[in-house]
């Protein structure tokens, strides 16, 4: 996905294990509910023998230590894994959907959700086996897992730029405490020809922490400096391109539907088919479906 970089990626492999931490991030009424579901179909995957990591705020408060109530579960899987995933959580009680073909499906116990996603709603930061290389072992509400890469789960949020959504801080965040131990190199080879998206993060960071600019290293601001310096200096390109959408799937709509842009989610540019985006735009004044909504969720439960 994040071809474009002159600089390698780290080679695959196995899984390499870290010291579990224990980590639980939420509270409320109905946090002992959606503890039990999220515990238990960690569990019916781990059973089954499914490859799969924890992202979201659970992998947040892992490497930057800020706790915050999440409304759900995160699970990366890849895609060739999506099926066999949902269906050990349906096979186990849950109610599962697939939300999005390109990159998401949901299971749900009442009104408690578990996200297994494969992709990005952009098409670009698909899950493939360098996730799983460059895991981490954690502990989740009692059950050992590994967790996302810092480096993907930087490539993935940098991406997120909506109006109601903005996940820089994220990204400044994981900067700020993981920037010295990043694979920097695998990091900019993810970002690929979106090179300048990792740029802009890294000028915001150093704007956010003015006294932290060194976590970044010199190398990496060069090559990222010389490329924008050289696209300055060779001529504009004639297409109508927006890449808008990469960022945000609604703000820049006028360009493409009125505006005479090309959309650059879509092949060939990019990763996504037109039925794609059409669903994925349907989405946007859509409110969340419940999946209670395909069946009745009366039996659900856990164990």
């Amino acid at each position: 996905m994040g071809g474009g970089s002159r600089l390698n990626p780290t080679p695959m492999g196995g899984i390499e294990a870290a010291p579990p931490q224990h980590i639980m991030s939420i509270s409320g009424p109905a946090a002992a509910g959606a503890l039990a579901f999220y515990a238990d179909a960690l569990a019916v995957l781990k059973r089954g023998s499914l490859e799969f990591l924890v992202g979201g705020g659970f992998a947040l408060e892992r490497y930057t230590g800020i706790a915050r109530d999440t409304k759900d579960l995160d699970v990366f899987v890849r895609p060739r894994d999506r099926t066999d995933a949902l269906d050990a959580l349906g096979a186990a009680g849950y109610h599962t959907a697939v939300a999005y073909p390109h990159w998401l499906g949901k299971a749900q116990c009442g009104d408690h959700i578990l996200d297994v996603i494969w992709s990005s709603g952009n098409g670009v930061t698909t899950v493939d086996d360098l996730w799983f290389r460059h895991a981490v072992g954690a502990d989740v509400l009692g059950v050992p897992v590994h967790l996302n890469p810092v480096e993907e789960m930087i490539w993935s949020k940098s991406f997120v730029m909506e109006r109601e959504r903005f996940d820089g801080a994220d990204v400044a965040h994981l900067l700020d405490a993981q920037g010295r131990r990043l694979d920097w190199d695998r990091l900019l080879w993810r970002f690929g020809r979106h090179w300048r998206v990792l740029l802009s993060h890294l000028v915001l960071f150093g704007f956010i922490y003015p006294g932290r600019r060194p976590i970044v290293p010199a190398p990496i601001m060069r090559e990222l400096l010389g490329r924008l310096k050289a696209e300055g200096d060779a001529p504009g390109e004639p297409d109508r391109l927006c890449q808008g959408t990469l960022l945000s799937r609604k703000q820049y709509l006028p360009d493409i539907n009125d505006l005479g842009y090309e959309d650059a989610r879509l092949v060939p540019r990019g990763d996504m088919t037109p039925d794609e985006v059409s669903w994925w735009t349907q989405a946007i004044d859509e409110a969340p479906q419940c999946l209670a909504a395909l069946d009745d969720h009366a039996n659900c439960r856990t164990r």
